[in-house]
């Protein structure tokens, strides 16, 4: 029995959008779950330079992590749209091409991972006294990175679907056993950084392997079937065109953060530790944010593959106001409860106080980058990746690094520092919302041409 995923293309959006969210949403949760569960372990068993030898990779694994998130929203924009479409020959063909390409991809991350790890972060200025236990971690943590391919792939695939229940419950398998091993490796082996990190790969590749034996067991045209492992070119040709821009522009932004990082490593230690504890909360805002980014670029799709205009443009009217609303909730709750939150990473006063200064401006800024990202994302739905990448490269890249060489090296405070998320996100907000208007235009015009031959 095939499964049905017309409820994205009929019926109240609003409530559907939040149903569709829910489980990503706390999917996403535990996502970040993992890397919280590996700071705090060692933030409390480990001591504060352990913790900032972990905290000091941050930027850096986000921006191998970004680059495959979007790989998979390209695997689930055209496996989307194809389901809209009703095409069961392409989605079947788009399935079995993303598998086979994402395996690669993976393994590629693994070998550049590896091999560059020091050389990067010696280039950001890492700390003599942490940057031993930074290349370790991060040269551990890259062996996993073919699972979390492969992991984002099934995940892609099952939410263009509409299938957000299942990779929860993979996930949530696969972070109870990160936390119980990190408990063991660190407090009962003594492996410190070392430990969180293999932690950290075992259940990557736990949650990799449950999520493809559900395909190999799927009814539906979304099924995995090993004699169908091929590359179709055409297939392969429609995922990297969108995939490869939106892996770029969210690695564009990790890369930009990387001349953040170097600008807390200007300061002392204990604000380099301040800052990794709280950097938690970023990936703990943005990934419940991403859930309806998500939503928007799966039903976006669908809609558009089935010529619906009107459900396109109202999926990302709900989507960016959902999550700009989650975003100024939590962000909200953090202002509020930042001592007790960082207390979480870390036993140490100062430390704590350091963090403050991160959460405080943080915390009022979040919400705000729902406009920028939404967008992004609504055009990537329509087909549309090259330009918004420009957009963030110009924005989110250029702007940030002229901030840091102009207003922070004027004042070089951390305050000026951090300020700098808010402005960068308006001004590439405001280039992308008018490029999407602009697109959105383009495609329904298409849209109604098609409808009218």
């Amino acid at each position: 029995m095939k499964k049905d995923t017309s409820f994205m293309t009929e019926g109240p959006l609003g409530r559907q959008i939040l149903a569709f969210s829910v489980p990503l949403m706390l999917s996403n949760v535990l996502q970040v779950l993992f890397n919280m569960a590996d700071i705090a372990v060692v933030g409390r068993f480990a001591g504060p330079e352990a913790l900032g030898s972990v905290g000091s990779t941050a930027i850096l694994v986000g921006l191998f992590m970004g680059f495959l998130i979007g790989i998979g929203s390209g695997v689930n924009v055209i496996t989307a749209r194809y389901l809209g479409a009703k095409a069961e020959g392409d989605v079947r063909e788009t399935v079995h091409t993303a598998a086979v390409l994402c395996a690669l991809i993976g393994l590629i991350l693994l070998a550049v991972g590896v091999a560059f790890s020091r050389g990067v972060l010696e280039l950001m200025g890492t700390k003599d006294e942490l940057i031993d236990g930074a290349t370790m971690y991060l040269r551990i943590v890259f062996l996993g990175m073919p699972a979390l391919t492969i992991y984002n792939f099934g995940n892609a695939v099952m939410s263009a679907a509409g299938d957000t229940r299942r990779p929860l419950l993979y996930l949530s398998i696969a972070g109870a056993l990160n936390v119980a091993l990190n408990l063991v490796f660190v407090i009962a082996c003594r492996m410190d950084v070392a430990g969180v990190a293999a932690a950290t790969v075992i259940s990557q590749y736990v949650s990799a392997i449950l999520i493809i034996a559900a395909l190999l067991r799927e009814k539906s045209f979304i099924r995995l079937e090993v004699s169908r492992l091929r590359l179709d070119p055409g297939k392969a040709r429609m995922l990297l065109a969108i995939g490869v821009p939106s892996g770029c522009q969210n690695a564009i932004f990790s890369l930009a953060n990387l001349f953040i990082q170097a600008g807390v490593n200007s300061f002392d230690a204990v604000m380099v530790e301040g800052n990794s504890a709280a950097l938690n909360a970023d990936g703990l805002v943005y990934d419940v944010m991403a859930a309806f980014y998500a939503a928007c670029a799966s039903f976006m799709s669908q809609n558009y593959g089935a010529r619906k205009r009107e459900r396109v443009i109202r999926s990302y009217l709900i989507s960016v106001s959902y999550a700009f609303g989650v975003g100024a909730l939590i962000g909200g709750l953090l202002v509020a409860f930042g001592r007790p939150f960082l207390s979480l990473f870390t036993a140490e006063p100062a430390v704590i106080e350091a963090g403050l200064h991160r959460l405080r401006i943080m915390g009022c800024s979040y919400a705000f980058s729902a406009f920028m990202d939404c967008a992004i994302v609504a055009s990537r739905a329509l087909g549309k990746s090259i330009v918004p990448m420009v957009f963030v490269l110009l924005g989110a890249c250029v702007f940030r690094v002229i901030w840091i060489y102009t207003i922070f090296a004027h004042f070089h405070t951390i305050q000026s520092l951090y300020l700098l998320y808010i402005f960068s996100w308006t001004l590439t907000a405001t280039a992308e919302n008018i490029y999407f208007a602009r697109a959105y235009r383009r495609a329904m015009g298409e849209v109604e041409s098609a409808g009218a031959a």
